[in-house]
């Protein structure tokens, strides 16, 4: 399939995807455990920031918070997401990182929660104390697995929390309050596939990410999801590439209100090419929309060659013609002889570069398939898997084209307003880049 669209959706096409490669502008390079992990008692992976409604980075009272999905850290890391709590971190100077808790204590929907987002609003009352700062949390998240359920199942819905409010005070920061959970978007079976259509390896629809478009001041919710291709369909050259259906969902709120969305088409799809493109997020740039996502090795459709990666879209506004970065996709990937070492990537701005966090995945570790972790002991598992943020990695960006400029420290995750380190390329003038 090699239309620009299908059913008037940008699509990501097969003939992109051929191009995929690893080259020294999107290899990130080897990852070696930090000496501190964030906390040593918890597995910690996907990320997001606590954001103002326009998308930048909250910061309150002088500090800047992050969610994550976590577990215990005793548990075999292939477990983790089946048990899977949102908890808070928080800190002065995005290096070192205070541990605040578990954001939901009860009443949260689904049998876990998976991914999402989380939007500050500084006018809420936040049940206020003289001398601290407050206000309200608004906190999008994927409800996974049937409430109630004896057995774990894999239902998605896309869920809301209000209620909690956030303080400040001489010891440091909190997030308390009485939280109010409702399933606010659910597939629609037209644009987006329900759970009894699916017929890939994975169904999806979660990791809701909030956006206000700074072009119209409207509200949205980005999502992952899949697109309807029935058996037969003829949508794709082998009718196998139709298993392969990933999609980057959007809903509108008419009104502005953060609590009620509508869905509309899709932003992006990967019919053929492509079943997961997890946690889609955006960043605006002079009037220039770049849209995000991570996808795996194996969520590719047959006859392709992808990598775990980040890649990325470029459109003149929010509902526009995506095409690929740098001509195929793909803008940040792992090292060959590291190819799982990092995941689930989220790009914010600083600058006139862009900075990528992501969580230390599996290292010592040059499987080509992560289906062999299990094959590992126990205490193997444990000690291959990271569990903790990855550094930081620097990008520039110049139109549709990225490239990969430096990294930070494991965990180190600036405000647009602080310097960042000189690149390595200027400390070292004789380094290079390799492992490709």
């Amino acid at each position: 399939m090699s239309e620009k669209f299908r059913n008037g959706v940008p699509a990501w096409t097969r003939e992109h995807a051929a191009g995929l490669d690893r080259d020294e502008s999107n290899v990130a390079p080897v990852i070696y455990p930090p000496d501190e992990r964030l906390d040593e008692d918890l597995h910690i992976w996907d990320t997001w920031f606590l954001r103002n409604r326009d998308g930048s980075i909250a910061e309150i009272d002088g500090y800047r918070v992050i969610f994550s999905l976590t577990s215990p850290s005793d548990l075999l890391p292939g477990k983790r997401h089946d048990v899977a709590t949102i908890r808070y971190f928080y800190s002065r100077d995005g290096e070192e990182w205070t541990t605040g808790g578990v954001v939901f204590d009860g009443g949260a929907l689904g049998q876990r929660q998976w991914a999402g987002s989380a939007m500050y609003d500084p006018d809420g009352d936040g049940g206020s104390a003289e001398g601290s700062e407050a206000g309200d949390v608004y906190l999008y998240y994927t409800a996974a697995g049937e409430d109630g359920a004896e057995e774990l199942t894999y239902t998605q819905r896309i869920a809301l929390a209000t209620g909690g409010t956030v303080h400040t005070d001489d010891d440091g920061f909190s997030i308390e309050g009485s939280w109010d959970h409702r399933v606010i978007l659910t597939p629609d079976g037209d644009w987006y596939e329900r759970e009894d259509q699916s017929r890939g390896m994975i169904y999806t629809f979660r990791d809701p990410w909030f956006f206000e478009d700074p072009a119209s001041g409207e509200t949205y919710l980005l999502f992952e999801a899949n697109t309807p291709v029935p058996e037969g369909a003829g949508e794709c050259d082998d009718p196998v590439w139709e298993e392969f259906n990933g999609s980057v969902g959007i809903a509108h709120s008419p009104t502005g209100d953060p609590t009620d969305f509508e869905l509309r088409p899709p932003l992006l799809d990967a019919v053929c090419v492509n079943q997961e493109l997890e946690r889609p997020h955006l960043v605006v740039r002079d009037e220039t929309y770049y849209l995000f996502v991570s996808s795996h090795v194996h969520t590719f459709a047959p006859e392709l060659t992808g990598y775990d990666a980040l890649y990325g879209f470029v459109a003149d506004d929010l509902a526009g013609d995506y095409q690929p970065l740098n001509g195929h996709g793909m803008v940040l990937t792992n090292p060959r002889g590291a190819p799982f070492q990092a995941y689930s990537w989220l790009v914010y701005d600083h600058g006139d570069d862009l900075l990528v966090s992501s969580f230390f995945n599996y290292f010592d570790y040059d499987r080509s398939s992560l289906d062999d972790v299990g094959l590992l002991s126990p205490e193997e598992q444990q000690r291959r898997f990271g569990g903790t943020l990855a550094p930081t990695v620097r990008l520039a960006l110049d139109g549709d084209e990225t490239d990969l400029v430096d990294t930070l420290g494991h965990g180190h995750l600036p405000l647009p307003r602080e310097e960042l380190p000189t690149p390595w390329w200027e400390r070292d003038g004789d380094a290079t880049r390799g492992g490709y």
